[in-house]
């Protein structure tokens, strides 16, 4: 009886919220008609856009309600709605989810409305009668009917919002034309760095070493001690080229990886950040399966660039790394307890760890409000 009541009264939040956004549309109805009426006029055309956006978010709210009571996703595809007004309008127009959310939203009018009017079912059959007996009986009736209804609106959402292969379709095609070109220009940007780091660095070494050399040939005759300081330089320059160039092959693929694979290289990695550092290892044994190079790699690169960031910025001296084996792949977690409030776009490097990941076709989720702690889960998705 207890997990009945409970599931019951999961159900009535669900559908007293699904009552209250049913309510929240009807007020909507006046935007619509607002929308509608400076597009035909063509004066307020630039409400549309806008307006199906709006339309968007209240339908993805309805998807992540639906989803809690559900416990099963219901996905989104949608075009990205920018550009100009012109481009705006017809991404608007043309997209099917526009109209998908437009039918939902319709439906929902109608069996949100009924949701909204059988609620009163609930306190009414709770009412007690006199006889404690009576009460439960009451109750042993209601409150399945209650998850019924609460099942049957869901059910109905789910339908109404899914949306088409074709557009769960284009829309992953959009999504691999933009990971595409973010891979290109991280590619590009590595190209780059490492090019830098050649010419600046190591190339930089090997041309002052050759001329050590020569001046050292000259002297050799004429002034042997000097000569041989000029060897004892070249020499110097020759290690310290050594270290610059394993440096940037290390920043191509860590050596470490391939030695020890990712538990041993981000121990490594770990031990010589600054930080205390915690490594917590779920499903992953170092004589087990390995993930593929790619997605080491990657992992490795995150947990790289997190605990710089720590370091850098947090204020904490703490910090936590979480490598997790799942059913789909790799998950990474890096988390610290400093000042949080991560700001992607100042320069933190996360722009590179989200090129990366995505090139992957993995996921990266930020958790950092003002205060801490600042969390970041990168999900990686191959096969063992």
């Amino acid at each position: 009886m207890r997990a009945t009541m409970g599931r019951a009264g999961r159900a009535t939040v669900h559908l007293l919220l699904a009552a209250a956004m049913a309510f929240l549309l009807y007020l909507f109805i006046t935007v619509l008609l607002i929308t509608a009426v400076g597009t035909v006029t063509v004066v307020g055309c630039w409400l549309l856009p806008e307006t199906v956006i709006l339309v968007r978010r209240i339908a993805g709210a309805k998807r992540r309600l639906t989803t809690a009571w559900t416990g099963r996703e219901i996905p989104e595809a949608y075009r990205t709605i920018d550009g100009t007004l012109t481009e705006r309008l017809r991404t608007a127009v043309r997209d099917p989810g526009t109209l998908l959310d437009l039918r939902w939203m319709a439906a929902y009018y109608v069996y949100g409305a009924l949701v909204f009017l059988a609620l009163p079912l609930w306190p009414i059959g709770l009412v007690v009668d006199g006889v404690g007996c009576g009460l439960l009986r009451r109750r042993a009736v209601v409150l399945p009917w209650i998850v019924r209804l609460a099942d049957l609106e869901a059910g109905w959402s789910t339908a109404l919002l899914r949306p088409s292969p074709n557009a769960l379709l284009t829309a992953r095609v959009e999504q691999l034309t933009a990971t595409r070109a973010d891979a290109i220009a991280a590619h590009g940007a590595e190209l780059r760095r490492i090019e830098r780091d050649l010419h600046d660095g190591a190339q930089a070494r090997l041309v002052s070493l050759s001329m050590r050399i020569g001046l050292a040939k000259r002297a050799y005759d004429r002034d042997p001690d000097a000569a041989r300081k000029l060897l004892d330089d070249a020499q110097a320059q020759a290690e310290e080229a050594l270290v610059e160039l394993r440096q940037v092959v290390r920043g191509i693929h860590p050596p470490i990886l391939t030695d020890r694979g990712l538990t041993g290289a981000v121990r490594a990695l770990t031990a010589g950040s600054g930080l205390r550092v915690t490594v917590d290892v779920d499903g992953l044994a170092e004589d087990g399966p390995r993930a593929p190079a790619a997605v080491e790699a990657a992992g490795y690169f995150v947990v790289a660039e997190a605990l710089t960031n720590a370091a850098k910025h947090s204020g904490s001296p703490t910090a936590t790394v979480r490598l997790a084996r799942t059913r789909r792949g790799l998950r990474v977690t890096v988390a610290d307890e400093g000042r949080g409030g991560v700001d992607e776009s100042g320069g933190s490097g996360l722009l590179g760890v989200r090129r990366r990941v995505a090139a992957l076709d993995g996921t990266v989720r930020v958790s950092s409000p003002a205060g801490g702690p600042t969390v970041i889960e990168v999900d990686l998705p191959c096969v063992w």
